[in-house]
């Protein structure tokens, strides 16, 4: 019977959240910094300048003296949400990989959970607090 080889590299993974947006993120070691989100680069998968520099925000926040290979997914919510989410993860990631990391990414308000989501609608009005418009007669 062959043996099974299973190679598996070192890493440290976290959860990210923001509104209903969820991001589990790995952080393996690596030469450079690379990030995958769900199977694609970064790039691809967040088109847009400010929705990159939210995802590497907590790299330059925390300036960690190794390189690492973000690897991501994410589920739910829009694309700024899950942006916010992944950097949410990876600022939790490096916690773990470096407690001496935890003040410069507390201070940039990058470990809390970003608690706002959407209002529920209540009955009788249009909206969460909208209400219809009021006639005297």
């Amino acid at each position: 019977m062959a043996e099974k080889k299973t190679t598996t590299k070192e890493y440290f993974r976290a959860i990210g959240r923001r509104k209903t947006a969820v991001a589990v993120v790995r952080l393996y070691k690596a030469a450079k910094n690379s990030y995958k989100v769900n199977g694609k680069d970064f790039t691809e998968y967040f088109p847009t300048p400010e929705l990159k520099k939210i995802v590497t925000g907590a790299f330059e926040t925390a300036t960690p003296a190794e390189k690492f290979e973000v690897v991501a997914t994410t589920k739910g919510g829009g694309s700024h949400a899950q942006a916010e989410a992944v950097r949410h993860g990876i600022s939790r990631a490096l916690v773990l990989f470096d407690t001496e990391l935890r003040s410069p990414l507390k201070k940039a308000k990058m470990l809390k959970r970003d608690p706002r989501v959407v209002e529920r609608k209540k009955f009788g009005l249009k909206k969460a607090r909208k209400s219809p418009q009021w006639s005297k007669r």
